[in-house]
């Protein structure tokens, strides 16, 4: 029941209750003393037709006196009992759910928000206790979440001082070379160089993941979508994958399925970005003398499917469901030398569901990898003249 219910009830009946009371109790203490008066006076109703004389006699009888006074008297026990019982039905239904608030409040305070809180009725003090559990989950889950970025953030340094030595370390240690005048020969002062640069490449790689991630956590991608036509855009990429892993040894297969003049719309800076990340993370785990990258796009309806698929090493089937996790890493690539600062396919996964697609991963150890995922057809809306 509803409080202001209840104060509807509580105020007609602190007047109903004492009113009918009262009535009855002085009826009946009326009618007493006028048989006490009768007996005792032998009055009867015809001396009391003189109003003023009647009030003159029954002022100076006793039992009239006496009768004023019980009457007072019951009505001011009347309305107390009365006031009594209300106070005692309103303060025992809110009572009960301020003590729970208290407590509540109190556990809020000593940062324990691992509690709940339940409401007895559906009144105005529920819907506050329902309104405090609502806050205590949304602070719970903003300290959860905040426990997990810290966590994050964390390991985010770790694995970053872990990326950032080894090249920094490769370079200063060729730079001494060069110094010292062991690359003593054209050959050798080329190596080195090459070296220092691909080592650089891969700290402004670092970099520029680290800017990424950072507009990622505060979604703040800077996106330019457009109408792309899916043969030219991946023909393009073909080409210029092909021309990378030709420099690395590494087999390239390029298999288009689309047929006509499809299109998709995409920022195609980004897209770009998700295949090239699925691609240096298929390299840096590939571990064969004859590597082998596959990129085949398959129109599946009212999606493009682009599939990615590798020989590398696989991945374990019970890492296989947090690789785009952001920071994951499998123990196998924890415990190499290959560092990663865990947070390529995680980026990867935040572009391809901003433009509306989904991404997946199917993978058995020793044999390799396959990423997938699937982007939307552009389809244009006919305007009626």
């Amino acid at each position: 029941m509803k409080l202001r219910t209840k104060l509807v009830i509580s105020f007609v009946t602190m007047i109903m209750i004492p009113t009918i009371l009262t009535t009855a109790f002085i009826v009946g203490i009326a009618r007493y003393q006028i048989g006490v008066i009768e007996h005792t006076y032998g009055i009867t109703g015809e001396e009391y037709k003189d109003f003023a004389k009647s009030i003159r006699v029954l002022g100076d009888m006793p039992e009239i006196q006496q009768f004023i006074i019980s009457a007072c008297i019951a009505v001011v026990l009347i309305l107390a009992f009365t006031a009594m019982i209300m106070m005692v039905w309103i303060y025992g239904s809110i009572i009960s759910p301020i003590h729970k608030l208290q407590e509540a409040a109190q556990n809020v305070e000593e940062g324990n928000l691992n509690f709940e809180i339940k409401p007895e009725k559906d009144d105005e003090m529920g819907r506050l206790m329902q309104a405090f559990e609502k806050m205590r989950i949304r602070l719970r889950d903003n300290a959860e979440e905040k426990l997990k970025s810290d966590r994050e953030s964390k390991e985010l340094i770790s694995n970053i001082s872990h990326d950032l030595k080894t090249p920094i370390t490769a370079i200063k240690g060729y730079v001494e070379g060069i110094r010292d005048g062991v690359a003593d020969t054209p050959e050798k002062m080329e190596k080195y160089i090459g070296t220092i640069y691909n080592k650089a490449n891969e700290m402004d790689t670092l970099i520029n993941e680290l800017t990424l991630y950072a507009k990622i956590d505060t979604n703040r991608i800077p996106y330019n979508f457009a109408p792309l036509s899916v043969n030219d855009y991946f023909n393009d990429c073909a080409e210029d994958i092909e021309m990378e892993l030709d420099s690395k040894n590494v087999e390239f297969g390029y298999f288009n399925y689309v047929e006509g003049d499809q299109k998709i719309i995409a920022d195609p800076e980004q897209l770009k970005r998700v295949i090239n990340n699925i691609v240096s993370n298929s390299l840096k785990y590939m571990e064969r003398e004859h590597g082998l990258i596959n990129l085949r796009v398959k129109d599946v309806g009212d999606f493009i499917q682009v599939e990615l698929e590798d020989n590398g090493k696989g991945i374990a089937a019970k890492d296989l469901p947090n690789i785009f996790d952001r920071f994951y890493r499998t123990d196998a690539s924890r415990n190499s030398s290959k560092g990663g600062s865990g947070i390529g396919l995680s980026i990867v996964k935040k572009i391809i569901e901003d433009h509306g697609g989904k991404i997946w991963a199917t993978s058995r150890e020793g044999v390799g990898t396959v990423m997938y995922f699937v982007i939307r057809k552009y389809q244009e809306v006919p305007i009626n003249e």
